[in-house]
């Protein structure tokens, strides 16, 4: 995160709209804003590339898929108005996208138990929960009430899981076919396709941009990847990577997803096909209602305290946290975050939550909403122009991911190792969550780890009344297989 400049002094304010925002009290200007809100939106706009390849592709228990066109617009349109509206209710100059993390938990853990229409009903779901929960002050008390090292824990071992996911999309760690080892560089130990050596190409450009603190650096990084994957296409004809009737792999050294090349216009109208798309009629012959609630459990726990961690650190760039880390008009913000879990579930875009991308316009001086509203019309803009996002290859855009992983675990430096209690809990957090392929099954191994060691090694009375209740449901959530076949499928 980088560094918030002094404030200047506050002056009184000069017109309506910067009564409204706040603007000279923060001591903004109305420029500074708007370059605020650009520079937000340039370190933020990766995600209308990166959500549609993480969410499109990917068939759900009905064989269906989302379209990338269609995910990409709806992604550009929910965090346009989700922007906008926090802007202008809250003041904050705190963008909102798709949250990575929960993006990720839904295409690679809910949609092999439900539809993607009702796996969006459940993202609603969440939303609403977290918009109640806000709203009366609870969502507060429970953030104060999980321990710190857990909180970070969960944050990193996301970070590890999206990691893993973009080794895999790139080609750079393939499965061996083997008990041991079951997976392995590449082919056959090395890097051995084109594709593969674009996506360490853009790992490493990336890298040195974001090492640099080179403003909207992934992005560049993104496009310029994906400029050199067409120039390459466009010489060789490497193709797609396919499968015949039989199941054998045809050209294997293929693009994975994407092919990337030039067809059409790079402008479009949006395809906004994927608004309510939604289903709330679960079919509790197929999936349990154990399994449904355990679903919302965790999308409620990932986006519940990634996006209070997320404000309070921004909050606190920005200058406007009190020691406590409360910031003005936080119950609202908290509130509209909920809102912005149900918008993403009612386009089929995954909650909107608040980036920490944001941190780079406070760094350029954005202090109030109106900076909000800036990045909210430039994304409102990228709507239109989702077709040339269409070309951006997996192998190209597993780049981000990996970037994006390592940012997140970073955050491991806050935790103090020295106590077994807490280690072994952090530890099984972070690492079950990509060697599982869940990141729901990290978050239970920690919460029933931490409270079984604390409970027997002298420290019961430290336990959250909440994390008995939490641990009680995990354990419950990881017997769910005996216990659906004691009690029938569907309890």
């Amino acid at each position: 995160m980088t560094t918030a400049p002094p404030a200047p002094a506050p002056t009184e304010p000069k017109n309506s709209l910067d009564r409204f925002f706040e603007i000279s009290k923060r001591g903004s200007t109305i420029g500074t804003e708007i370059r605020g809100g650009l520079v937000t939106f340039v370190t933020m706009a990766y995600i209308v590339i990166l959500n549609p390849i993480i969410l499109s592709g990917k068939p759900d228990v009905a064989g269906n898929m989302l379209e990338f066109n269609a995910v990409g617009a709806a992604t550009a349109l929910t965090a346009g108005v989700m922007t906008i509206l926090f802007g202008l209710v809250t003041r904050l100059p705190f963008g909102f996208a798709a949250g990575l993390g929960i993006n990720a938990f839904v295409a690679f853990s809910v949609v092999g138990q439900v539809t993607w229409p009702e796996a969006m009903a459940l993202v609603m779901i969440n939303g609403v929960v977290i918009v109640l929960l806000a709203a009366t002050g609870l969502r507060k008390a429970i953030f104060d009430a999980v321990p710190f090292q857990l909180k970070i824990a969960i944050t990193v071992g996301i970070g590890l899981f999206i990691a893993f996911i973009g080794f895999v999309n790139s080609g750079f760690v393939t499965a061996t076919g083997s008990s041991s080892p079951p997976v392995g560089l590449g082919v056959n130990g090395s890097v051995a396709t084109v594709p593969t050596l674009l996506f360490v190409i853009t790992l490493l450009l990336t890298g040195i941009l974001v090492a640099l603190k080179i403003k909207g650096g992934m992005l560049i990084g993104l496009i310029g990847g994906t400029v050199l994957a067409v120039i390459v296409e466009a010489i060789w004809h490497i193709g797609a990577r396919g499968f015949d009737d039989e199941g054998n792999v045809v050209n294997p050294g293929g693009w994975g997803l994407t092919v990337p090349a030039l067809n059409g216009s790079p402008v479009g109208i949006p395809d906004l096909s994927l608004i309510g798309a939604v289903d709330f009629s679960f079919d509790l012959s197929k999936v349990s209602l154990v399994a449904i609630v355990m679903i919302v459990f965790t999308l409620l726990f990932t986006n519940f305290f990634d996006a209070m961690g997320t404000m309070t650190g921004l909050a606190k760039e920005a200058n406007l946290a009190d020691d406590n880390g409360d910031f003005p008009r936080i119950k609202s913000a908290l509130v509209v975050e909920g809102v912005g879990a149900i918008a993403g579930g009612a386009t089929s875009s995954s909650s909107s939550t608040v980036f920490i991308e944001s941190g780079a316009g406070i760094g350029e001086g954005a202090r109030t909403g109106l900076a909000n509203v800036v990045t909210g019309i430039v994304f409102l803009i990228a709507m239109f122009l989702t077709p040339l996002t269409s070309i951006v290859p997996t192998e190209i855009a597993a780049a981000a991911l990996i970037i994006v992983g390592a940012m997140m675990m970073a955050q491991i430096r806050f935790i103090d190792f020295i106590d077994f209690r807490v280690l072994l809990p952090v530890f099984l957090t972070v690492s079950v969550m990509p060697l599982t392929y869940s990141i729901a099954n990290g978050i239970g191994a920690g919460f029933v780890s931490w409270v079984l060691i604390h409970a027997f090694s002298g420290k019961a009375k430290t336990i959250s009344p909440l994390l008995w209740v939490v641990g009680a449901g995990f354990l419950i959530f990881f017997a769910r297989g005996p216990i659906e076949a004691l009690f029938g499928v569907g309890i």
